[in-house]
């Protein structure tokens, strides 16, 4: 059994970063309401976890004989909360699902932000309801469990990825696949699972942020998995590692949500629109009238530069691309039935 699901049997988990440690404690409380809204009133045995996310600071030293200045890097570490369900596939195979609260956010890039791109513009306010999003991108062993329920619309392959191994996030999965995934899991379960939206996707990267990363102004290779052989505003190189890595191996979010920059592209439910001119508001996916029409996907992965891993950046691929950067995780939005 891996030490996810160990974890979640007993309650405590650690992961380690850096050169620091941190725990993460998990304890169970009565039945609440996660919102108090009726439409979106999710009734759920709560669970309570803890976790340390972090900021990079970035510091002006002024050197002496007028010789300018140099910037140095500050990590703020900070506990935070979080609260969460488990959804038991099988196999002792599990699914966390965090709590994302309901708020307002403005979506898109600041004209200031450094690589910002027409397509991530106009900044635009967008209202998110409540809603429960997968700490963690789909890993190999939930999607060979998935696979194994029984068949909504198309075949899936139960081992599809490149990079072996079962806490790896899978890839090579197209948007169909990915659709399918959700599919199976929603029959199996009884809860209405999908692909988020791209509004709920940057909603919960950013975590109440407004910076080009939820880390800050900018983003280090010790902190996640990207090209760091290239570099972002005042970042450092680092290790490329070339591949993905086990989810959860860098430190989460305000929301204590993992990986959602770097490591694998996450398909979000929306058709590629250029820009934001007519985007919705209300937080649901923007559909064309082409099922065909090309997707979303964000987040950046283990093989693109920073800027591509900023919360406002977005990419696209046709539906039934599959590569090896690309993956997905999932979110809830019809919980109020646990």
């Amino acid at each position: 059994m891996d030490n996810r699901k160990i974890a979640s049997m007993i309650h405590i988990s650690e992961y380690q970063y850096g050169q620091f440690k941190q725990q993460q404690h998990i304890e169970k409380s009565p039945t609440t309401n996660f919102s108090s809204t009726p439409e979106s009133e999710v009734k759920v045995e709560k669970q309570t976890f803890e976790f340390e996310t972090v900021t990079i600071i970035n510091k002006r030293n002024f050197r002496l004989l007028g010789l300018g200045e140099e910037i140095s890097q500050q990590i703020d570490r900070t506990r935070q909360q979080a609260q969460f369900f488990t959804e038991e596939l099988e196999n002792e195979e599990i699914l966390e699902m965090v709590a994302i609260p309901d708020g307002t956010f403005l979506m898109g890039s600041p004209n200031h932000e450094p690589k910002s791109l027409e397509t991530e513009k106009p900044q635009h306010s967008v209202r998110i309801k409540p809603f429960f999003m997968g700490k963690f991108p789909i890993t190999q062993a939930q999607w060979r469990t998935v696979a194994g329920f029984p068949k909504v619309k198309i075949d899936l392959n139960p081992d599809p990825s490149k990079f072996k191994g079962a806490n790896l996030p899978v890839e090579l999965v197209s948007w169909y696949e990915a659709v399918e995934f959700c599919e199976r899991l929603s029959q199996k379960t009884g809860r209405n699972y999908r692909l988020p939206s791209e509004a709920e996707w940057e909603y919960a990267c950013r975590a109440g942020t407004t910076t080009p990363f939820h880390f800050g102004d900018t983003i280090s290779p010790d902190l996640a998995n990207y090209n760091g052989n290239q570099t972002y505003a005042s970042s450092r190189k680092g290790v490329y590692r070339e591949q993905t890595t086990e989810v959860g191996s860098f430190p989460p979010n305000a929301f204590g949500v993992y990986d959602m920059q770097g490591n694998v592209w996450e398909w979000c439910a929306d058709h590629w629109q250029e820009n934001y001119g007519k985007a919705p508001n209300d937080g649901s996916a923007w559909l064309s009238r082409d099922e065909g029409a090309r997707r979303l996907l964000r987040g950046g992965s283990w093989l693109n530069a920073p800027d591509r891993c900023r919360s406002a950046y977005r990419f696209l691929n046709q539906p039934s691309v599959r590569n090896g950067s690309i993956g997905f995780r999932v979110v809830c939005a019809a919980a109020w039935d646990l």
